[in-house]
């Protein structure tokens, strides 16, 4: 046989043994023909849920619709759910694309992770009597860690996607946690009233991001740092827990928090303190006593209008955040409670004493007297005669 014949062979031979090891590598059923890339769940009438369930491991977040056709809160909280989070969730689970299909036997679902009983993660949606509307199971991810296994939650099917979600399965995930949304260049006044005291903070007039303090008390100055801290405390404040006042007993809100802005709105967050945790009440109130007329008579200036429409979405944008804030307590964190709850003593030091000035005295050194060696008389010896 020649060597060229031995080449052929051995070739032939090697490809066999990869077919073996391919075949044999199977682990799960057989690998099912390539469906092609298709959405994994075929259409939802988002107008048809009732609830939703959210499931990782051992956590599960359930969300469900409070009355007919009204807004989605979280059940563990009883808190309303943010409806960006609940669209994005919806969109993660639609957005899910089969690349192969690869098994449709039940008996494989315990070791790739997509049973009903012990799923790695699903997100399923319900109807309001209870049955299922769709739903994805998402299993563990390929060995080679190439794709993950998924099934639509009615269907045997199991495939791999590349497009696998990333689940969220904490309650406080879908609920808009800020509790304020202000800026800080447009708040002109703040008083905090501790059982130290009150004081009162406001920007400087002449604009920059200085705060001064009304009625300073003489030789202390304000701790610039922590002064701006406490003017800025309301921007981007948000909650780590809410709670109905049902839930949350033997509370004293002996500390407030006021911001008066520029636009006349006031808000007023009441704070309590229990062991180490801070507790807040919120609300808002448009203080302006000017009432917005119109005149059918009379044709405003567009500059009269645009003042108007000013006034009236303050108005409501207080009345908006009070009725949102009125039935919760919230627990904020520490480091957002320090500012809040800062005591006047805190934001002061004493101011520095003018150093005093050195007068040095320059004196005349004395003159060295020298000593003069003690005189002897010249004595000369008696001469002979």
């Amino acid at each position: 046989m020649s060597n060229q014949k031995l080449g052929i062979l051995a070739v032939v031979a090697a490809v066999m043994v990869f077919l073996a090891v391919i075949t044999g590598r199977t682990s799960v059923g057989s690998r099912g023909k390539l469906s092609g890339p298709a959405y994994l769940i075929q259409g939802l009438d988002t107008a048809g849920i009732d609830s939703i369930r959210i499931t990782e491991g051992e956590q599960q977040v359930k969300i469900r619709r409070q009355g007919q056709g009204g807004q989605f809160i979280v059940e563990d909280t009883n808190y309303p759910a943010d409806a960006k989070q609940i669209n994005d969730l919806i969109t993660k689970a639609l957005d899910i694309k089969t690349v192969d299909l690869y098994t449709s036997d039940a008996a494989n679902y315990a070791e790739l992770e997509v049973s009903e009983e012990k799923p790695r993660g699903a997100i399923k949606f319900f109807k309001s009597d209870g049955s299922l509307l769709a739903g994805v199971v998402i299993g563990k991810t390929r060995e080679s860690g190439e794709g993950t296994y998924v099934r639509e939650a009615s269907s045997n099917d199991v495939y791999l996607t590349n497009d696998s979600p990333f689940i969220r399965t904490k309650a406080l995930d879908y609920v808009n946690q800020e509790i304020a949304t202000i800026k800080s260049e447009d708040v002109n006044a703040v008083t905090v009233t501790t059982p130290e005291g009150s004081y009162t903070l406001r920007a400087k007039k002449d604009g920059g991001d200085d705060v001064l303090m009304d009625g300073l008390p003489a030789g202390k100055k304000l701790k610039e740092t922590d002064a701006k801290g406490v003017f800025t405390a309301l921007q981007g404040l948000r909650f780590e827990d809410v709670n109905t006042p049902a839930q949350v007993t033997g509370l004293t809100f002996d500390r407030k928090y006021v911001v008066r802005m520029d636009n006349s709105t006031e808000y007023t967050l009441e704070l309590a303190k229990k062991g180490d945790k801070t507790y807040l009440l919120a609300s808002a109130v448009y203080t302006d006593p000017v009432k917005v007329t119109i005149n059918p008579d009379k044709k405003d200036s567009p500059e009269e209008l645009q003042k108007k429409e000013a006034i009236l979405m303050a108005q409501a944008d207080a009345q908006r955040f009070t009725l949102r804030h009125k039935a919760w307590i919230y627990t904020i964190p520490d480091w957002k409670a320090k500012s809040l709850l800062m005591s006047q003593a805190d934001l002061l030091e004493d101011k520095e004493k003018p150093a005093e000035a050195k007068v040095e005295t320059t004196q005349d050194a004395p003159t060295a007297i020298p000593t003069l060696p003690a005189l002897v008389p010249n004595v000369e010896p008696n001469q002979p005669k």
